[in-house]
């Protein structure tokens, strides 16, 4: 149950970027943008899995939170600090201020 809510969280999250991006730029930029999450998405739970690997058991915290849904939720706080930080409108133009 956790974990689809993380996945539903993406999909949210993917479907703004595209829009967002496709207004902005157009349909490349939008459809990179796409490219990127996705890229960044599973290299970083591919690489939360193998550090939780050694951390913590299979078993997790419970039945709610095992050692997959503890790796998607720590994916999950580092991608939205790098996404908060990267698509704000702060950093992206900071010579125009």
């Amino acid at each position: 149950m956790f974990p689809l809510i993380i996945f539903y969280l993406h999909i949210i999250g993917i479907s703004a970027s595209f829009t967002s991006e496709y207004q902005k730029d157009g349909i490349s930029s939008a459809f990179l943008s796409v490219g990127f999450i996705v890229l960044i998405f599973s290299v970083g739970w591919t690489i939360s899995t193998f550090i939780l690997k050694y951390i913590m058991s299979e078993a997790g915290f419970g039945i709610w939170l095992n050692r997959d849904a503890f790796s998607l939720l720590l994916l999950t706080i580092g991608e939205a600090i790098f996404y908060y930080n990267y698509y704000s409108e702060e950093s992206e133009h900071p010579a125009e201020q």
